[in-house]
């Protein structure tokens, strides 16, 4: 395959579309729903009332193209490494990889972390104004915005994002590899979640949904934005790497639009009630956001369906590439202008508190769910998107891989396959269901939700065999793009399991202190609490203990890479061991009579149910009950393919003993003779010993 010639028409200005359809649409759509008409009282000037949204606009948008560029040199851009043996080996797709344009999409990062930096400071001013009503060339204002950042949550949360970008920058200059490159993705990331909780989704009704389908929106729209508005200015250095690019990215970007559609749609039936709700100025924006939305995706399917083969059959045909991003860019840029929008228009439902909260909606931000019976526990859901979205993008994935290994005629185990889907549903369940809904009110649903992430899920999850079908079936980047050594899913997985902390992390020995420890350490410190005032702590303990479980299971059971098994009667009493604690740590909650997190569960005000004391005490029967019963399942699980493979062991001796011969025998029946014979001698030799 020839190289393509560097683009002499190549337009990467085109990416002020972006911003400028953006501010456009931003100004005019408040404008549309009368945000920035002069209020009554406490004016901060036409300057900030037009200036805020514009900067909003920009803001994202200047985020957005910061996490893309990451996101393009974590694992889209093909790279180059000095030496590199592969160089030379020829790919059956694209060609040899040239990498000039890996570097460049780091400093794309660092400069748009800059800009982001400069118009996050510029927000938090005009954002101040606005809300205390306050010009910013007032005499006070320079103290009472120090007050502002310090004092009030919004303050410091805009104040956090500013850091963050200042943050950013800094690391995407020092970064030269794919590590340094998702390393620098994670403040990124927090600042969309600190994001996530402001404007109306920090007061809609059913808040963490609201969060948690915002968190999922933003980071899907920063990607598939900022992915392709930072792609279309490293073009000039892409060369022939344009065909692989623009296909990883595809993949990227179809995956970012169902995360965009369904987060959409939540956060749409959110804040409204009835179909009359859509004639409302909010219900016309929101109308506007949709139709603009298909146009979108109608683009985006054109774009990978007709531009990803011309460029794989010839990556100088780049005229068609050109005009998609023109005009892909500029639809992205009214769509996000029409969000902004939207953020600024006050919807149809109400989103302001009761007039009198209870103490359960007080620490939990939800009102006293109803009494919890059998029943309840399937019809009671309280959604997390993020948790859900995850469950579910795991099982389109895992089906995608196994239908690619059948359709090269390879074979995977439908017991794993079905083994898969049960632990995701259950996952899905314990994070969106009735776990979930009663698990902040009630210890021991939470129990009921932690158990099933630590003991239950994982054993599913460990005998699907997930890392063992991704190896197979994923491709590797170097067969695809000689002497490309950028990291796709694959080579991430790879780099992971096989990693000094991954296998420390993996070792049986260590997963199972690792998994006794953690509880101890979670439930008798400051972590617990965290988890239940932070969507950041409940993620983290979900993650954790999930993850934690899964290494577990899997050194005793699974059948994923990792560090060598130990010899089964080891894994027994490892197992028994772990069964040993989890009955200790369930009768010191069942016996104990001091309340975990006393000033959460034991001001709840429920007004059904046990007393917090003797709800926790259920708990801890509850944690010794669902410990035991999944660890009994797989010590009989390990006695089971211990039998296996001692069958397995005595029909190879057998057959090697039918095709050889049995040499251990004849060597010792050999032996036992020449010592017969000896014997015999030493008679001989001396007749009266």
């Amino acid at each position: 395959m020839t190289t393509a010639p560097a683009p002499t028409s190549a337009r990467p200005w085109w990416v002020a579309a972006l911003a400028v359809a953006g501010a456009v649409c931003a100004l005019v759509g408040v404008a549309f729903s009368g945000a920035v008409l002069a209020p009554v009282l406490r004016d901060p000037g036409a300057v900030v009332r037009w200036g805020l949204p514009a900067t909003s606009t920009l803001t994202e948008l200047a985020g957005s193209v910061t996490l893309g560029a990451l996101v393009l040199a974590v694992g889209v851009l093909p790279r180059r490494v000095a030496n590199d043996r592969r160089a030379g080996r020829p790919s059956a797709r694209f060609g040899v990889a040239d990498g000039s344009a890996y570097p460049r999409s780091l400093v794309v990062a660092a400069w748009a972390a800059g800009v982001w930096t400069v118009l996050a400071i510029v927000n938090l001013v005009l954002e101040y104004a606005t809300v205390a009503g306050t010009s910013p060339t007032a005499s006070t204002f320079g103290s009472q915005l120090g007050l502002f950042v310090t004092q009030i949550p919004l303050g410091r949360t805009l104040l956090f994002v500013v850091v963050v970008a200042a943050l950013v920058s800094g690391l995407a200059l020092v970064s030269s590899t794919p590590t340094g490159a998702a390393w620098a993705t994670v403040p990124v990331l927090a600042a969309l979640w600190q994001q996530a909780q402001l404007g109306h989704a920090a007061g809609a009704a059913g808040h963490s949904l609201a969060v948690s389908s915002m968190v999922v929106h933003l980071v899907s729209a920063a990607v598939w934005i900022g992915g392709l508005a930072a792609l279309t200015l490293v073009v000039r250095r892409l060369g022939a790497d344009i065909a692989a690019a623009v296909a990883r990215y595809s993949v990227i970007a179809g995956w970012c639009y169902v995360g965009i559609a369904v987060s959409g749609l939540v956060n749409g039936v959110i804040r409204v009630d009835g179909w009359d709700d859509l004639l409302t100025r909010y219900g016309l924006l929101l109308l506007t956001k949709v139709a603009l939305f298909g146009v979108l995706g109608v683009i985006g399917l054109a774009h990978r369906g007709r531009v990803v083969p011309r460029l794989v059959a010839d990556p100088a045909r780049r005229g068609l590439f050109w005009r998609l991003v023109l005009v892909e860019l500029t639809v992205m840029g009214a769509v996000s202008g029409v969000a902004v929008a939207l953020g600024e228009t006050a919807p149809p439902v109400a989103e302001v508190p009761p007039p009198d909260p209870t103490p359960a909606y007080q620490l939990t931000g939800h009102p006293l769910p109803p009494p919890l019976v059998a029943v309840r526990w399937f019809t009671e859901w309280d959604w997390d998107l993020v948790l859900a979205f995850a469950a579910g993008a795991a099982i389109v994935v895992y089906l995608r891989w196994v239908w690619r290994l059948r359709r090269r005629g390879d074979s995977w185990s439908w017991a794993r396959t079905a083994s898969w889907v049960v632990g995701m549903l259950l996952f899905a369940w314990a994070t969106s269901g009735a776990p979930n809904r009663y698990g902040h009110v009630l210890f021991s649903a939470h129990m009921v939700q932690h158990m099933v992430l630590a003991a239950v899920v994982p054993i599913f999850l460990a005998l699907a065999g997930p890392v063992s079908l991704a190896l197979r079936a994923l491709p590797v980047r170097s067969s695809l793009l000689a002497g490309d050594a950028s990291r796709g899913p694959r080579e991430w997985i790879l780099v992971l399991v096989q990693s000094r902390v991954g296998q420390f992390l993996a070792h049986p020995v260590v997963a199972a202190v690792n998994f006794v420890a953690s509880m101890i350490v979670f439930y008798y410190s400051g972590l617990f609490e965290w988890s239940l005032r932070t969507g950041v702590g409940h993620y983290a303990m979900v993650v954790h203990f999930t993850l934690v479980g899964y290494l577990f299971v899997n050194g005793i059971v699974g059948v994923d890479p990792g560090p060598k098994r130990l010899p089964y009667p080891q894994r027994l009493l490892l197992l028994f061991a772990t069964m040993a604690f989890h009955a200790f740590f369930g009768v010191t909650l069942v016996g104990g009579d001091a309340l975990l997190v006393a000033d959460w569960y034991g001001l709840m005000g429920r007004t059904w149910g046990p007393s917090a004391i003797a709800d926790q005490q259920a708990g801890g029967a509850i944690t010794w009950g669902i410990g035991e019963i999944p660890t009994l399942a797989v010590a009989i699980g390990v006695v089971y393919a211990w039998s296996q493979d001692e069958e397995r062991a005595a029909r190879r001796r057998d057959r090697k003993v039918a095709r050889e011969g049995d040499l251990e025998l004849d060597e010792y029946n050999a032996m036992l003779a020449r010592l017969a014979e000896r014997d015999s001698d030493d008679r001989g030799t001396h007749p009266g010993a």
